[in-house]
């Protein structure tokens, strides 16, 4: 792995947490269970279930969006859902690991690593308009002025990355240059996340920089990222969006019922998430579909050729 040298100093944040209780008593037992006789004091021991989230943009955004899924998770299965949005990928690992997290939201390289780590097992994903888990892509963008057409134009730049850990943001785009062969030819830098990666190249601060679908459309709607003034040179293949995975200390009969409860969301529980991470939950159908660890086969590939380990991350 080339050394990566960090593009801006970030302060580290707090792990932020949101106690989200459930609606009382009409969240009833047989509900709470959705889909056996597993009750809330199974799924729930400790009064309540534990659900983090990796830091894919500002917590102060997620909390909002999330406290909305957190509120309605907790009525189907009758407890209170505390969510955490965790400081890095790696705290995210690392807390399922030590018990802390019953559930977690992970991105699918992250999720790769807390399966070898912590013994996560995938549960749902976030569905498409089509009904089927929801997809995004990878990209690196360049200033529409520079003379860059391809992935083997950029030997000579700078290019800002996401940070360490990130599938769409670290992986895949390293990725790209090893194919092309010119990994060692591009100063590539950790920006400190998808925002930070974008703004370092509008404001002119690197040569080029990664930008998923994700962190363009809601940038461009937010105003900050004009597509006219910028070029796509290189994009990816599509990349399932991420699991909702249940922690080792999970029966399955407990996983199950989680399961089933998340799939069990209406779309406006997870339409507010669909803005930052790209989809537009399906009218009628599932919020969220099942997904296993054979849906996420090509990201534990990727790791295994870029030869990744959580010390990577």
């Amino acid at each position: 792995m080339s050394p990566l040298r960090s593009l801006t100093a970030l302060a580290g944040a707090a792990t932020l947490t949101l106690a989200l209780a459930a609606c009382g008593s009409e969240a009833t037992t047989d509900k709470a269970a959705a889909g056996g006789e597993v009750g809330p004091d199974q799924i729930c021991p400790d009064g309540t279930l534990k659900m983090g989230v990796e830091p894919f943009e500002d917590p102060k955004n997620l909390i909002p969006v999330y406290e909305t899924l957190g509120e309605a998770l907790g009525e189907e299965l009758g407890c209170e859902v505390e969510v955490q949005i965790s400081d890095t990928y790696v705290a995210e690992i690392l807390a399922m690991q030590n018990g802390k997290l019953d559930i977690g939201q992970f991105g699918p390289l992250g999720y790769v690593f807390a399966q070898k780590q912590a013994g996560a097992t995938p549960l749902a994903s976030f569905a498409g308009e089509d009904g089927k888990v929801s997809s995004y892509t990878g990209g690196i963008w360049v200033p529409e002025d520079l003379p860059i057409k391809s992935v083997e134009d950029l030997a000579g730049t700078t290019l800002a990355l996401s940070e360490s850990g990130s599938t769409s943001g670290d992986a895949v785009p390293r990725k790209a240059l090893i194919d092309a062969g010119i990994e060692k030819d591009v100063k590539a830098e950790y920006a400190g996340g998808h925002t930070e990666a974008l703004l370092a190249l509008v404001n002119g601060k690197v040569d080029a920089a990664e930008i998923n679908s994700q962190t363009l459309a809601s940038a461009t709607a937010e105003g900050q990222f004009d597509e006219s003034a910028f070029r796509q040179v290189w994009k990816s293949e599509p990349i399932l969006n991420d699991p909702i995975a249940a922690g080792p200390n999970m029966t399955p009969e407990v996983s199950k019922a989680v399961q089933d409860a998340l799939l069990n969301l209406p779309a406006e529980s997870v339409a507010e998430i669909g803005e930052y991470l790209d989809f537009t939950p399906p009218a009628g159908k599932p919020a969220l579909v099942a997904v296993t660890e054979e849906d996420y086969r090509p990201v534990s590939d990727l790791a295994e050729a870029l030869d990744l380990t959580t010390d990577d991350l």
